[in-house]
């Protein structure tokens, strides 16, 4: 079940999936704010899946049963909140099953104060999931969410890679880096790119995901670079071009101004 499961999120070994779950910490964020409008958009720009909430998945259950889900276990405070902490995990396997999803996220911080706590709730879930045939996607985020240059190095990230790997994750969403060949290569299991902030000029967005499949690469898990761009479904669609028709960055972008 596992295999058949990542089989739909990685087609052809290479995916994109949408990651619509900031609306947990950030609330209706700019592109976000009438999420279903979101997911069709996704959808019909051609993801291989959508990465969102257990409320989002409960809610647009008939709108994402066309397409794969990778469902959020964890979570954190809001950006309302006093402070940022380690956060946790909110929802269990189970709830992920009954709501028919392919995958799930769990966020760790190598490299931060809150590193064991999170590499925990991380090898907890793949526990609980693996045994019922639920692939699990680690996104691990040296030195934490907004962390400054120094803590993301190409040691930092290849080390964080691995040890996801290690604890068992199915797949790893992490920054990209110069040398990512070097992630790749020593990361047994596929790693697939995060977005980050919303760049002004999306073709940096695009020449990234392109140069991190041209170091061996498994696609990408972004989010406000599609969605916060004003034209969701057209970068969705130069995204997947890049993935899955070998689209150089300079193409994908015609793509996403036609």
């Amino acid at each position: 079940m596992t295999l058949r499961r990542l089989r739909r999120l990685f087609p052809d070994g290479k995916t994109l999936i949408v990651a619509i779950d900031h609306g947990m910490i950030e609330g209706p964020a700019p592109g976000i704010e009438v999420i279903g409008e979101t997911i069709d958009a996704a959808i019909a720009g051609g993801a291989n899946g959508i990465m969102c909430s257990f409320g989002t998945a409960s809610r647009f259950a008939e709108k994402l049963a066309r397409i794969g889900l990778v469902l959020r276990l964890d979570g954190a405070g809001t950006r309302i909140g006093p402070q940022a902490g380690p956060g946790a995990q909110f929802y269990a396997v189970e709830d992920a099953l009954r709501l028919g999803a392919d995958a799930v996220c769990v966020t760790a911080f190598p490299g931060s104060r809150h590193e064991e706590a999170t590499l925990e709730v991380l090898a907890r879930v793949i526990r609980q999931a693996h045994p019922r045939g639920m692939p699990v996607m680690a996104e691990i985020v040296p030195g934490g969410f907004d962390s400054p240059p120094e803590k993301r190095t190409l040691d930092a990230i290849k080390v964080s890679a691995r040890v996801a790997a290690e604890l068992g994750a199915d797949w790893v969403k992490l920054p990209y880096v110069e040398g990512f060949a070097e992630v790749a290569r020593t990361c047994f299991v596929p790693v697939v790119v995060l977005g980050g902030r919303k760049q002004d000029d999306p073709r940096e967005t695009l020449a990234m995901l392109q140069a991190s499949l041209d170091a061996g690469g498994a696609g990408g898990v972004i989010g406000r670079n599609i969605w916060q761009t004003g034209r969701t479904e057209r970068m969705t669609r130069a995204m997947a071009a890049i993935i899955h028709a070998g689209a150089n960055a300079d193409d994908a972008l015609q793509i996403a101004l036609a």
